[in-house]
């Protein structure tokens, strides 16, 4: 018997049956106006009909939504205030710094700009895999203040990325913290895995969190951590060993969507 149970709600105009593990995360989700169940995984399709079959009447469509024409992607060009697409590595802390620079009297370095070097080097790695028929986009703002850095989109699927500075630290990871040096312990991968969460919404499609500790001359790992892979900085470009799971028009969609910055306004 499924473990899946399904919460009802009402969601951005639309009535919606959400299908979520015991822990509480969404695996799938029943629009009724659509008649469309939408899939995270497609491992867990047979679970979730089954946990759904009370409610479906009629015919309904399994599996996320149509993929675009080219047409139909021409038609959606976007604006270039709404294209996430030329965003830098570390956009939004580029522009903190230009804002407000760090002062000159500071005795140790501003962590924005520590931040800001541990996404660069993360981000010119994922983007040197553009031509294996991969897309990066950067510093996607959500709303609520949190951010992705890095939404990987390739054959192997979708990769949400965070990079951490750690340059010439330990980094301890005990599911959910990361303690980097002697820094207090932060809930790190909580963290992240909500921001996965938040995109898998809004791309309708699995998201997978990836952790990257960057300069760091230590990464304990006792136990692997719930769904979340951690990598050191020189393994990041073994994402795209990932394939088998999108077509070539699947990234082009899923990349056309997600570079869109009002794509990010109902998460």
């Amino acid at each position: 018997m499924s473990a899946l149970r399904v919460v009802p709600a009402f969601r951005h105009g639309q009535e919606r049956l959400y299908v979520c593990r015991a822990d509480g995360r969404n695996v799938a989700w029943f629009d009724r106006d659509t008649a469309r169940v939408n899939l995270l995984s497609t491992d867990e399709e047979a679970d979730v009909l089954d946990a759904l079959a009370p409610f479906l009447t009629g015919n309904v469509t399994v599996g996320p939504p149509p993929v675009p024409t080219p047409a139909e992607l021409a038609r959606l060009a976007l604006h270039p205030d709404d294209d996430l697409a030329p965003n830098r590595p570390g956009e939004a802390l580029r522009v903190s710094l230009e804002r407000e620079p760090p002062s000159a009297r500071r005795l140790r370095s501003d962590p924005r700009s520590r931040a800001l070097a541990a996404e660069t080097a993360v981000g010119e790695v994922l983007d040197r895999l553009d031509g294996a028929g991969w897309h990066t986009l950067h510093s996607i703002g959500l709303p609520g203040g949190a951010r992705i850095h890095h939404l990987l989109i390739g054959p192997g699927g979708l990769f949400c990325v965070r990079a951490v500075p750690a340059r010439r630290q330990r980094v301890r990871v005990a599911d959910p913290m990361v303690a980097v040096g002697r820094a207090r312990p932060a809930p790190l991968l909580r963290e992240l895995r909500a921001d996965a969460a938040r995109a898998s919404f809004a791309l309708t499609a699995e998201v997978r969190p990836v952790l990257v500790p960057v300069g760091a001359v230590l990464v304990d790992v006792p136990e692997p951590p719930r769904e979340v892979r951690v990598l050191a900085e020189a393994e990041v470009s073994l994402l795209a060993r990932a394939g088998g799971v999108l077509k070539p028009a699947d990234v082009e969609a899923l990349h056309a969507l997600a570079r869109d910055r009002h794509t990010w306004h109902r998460v």
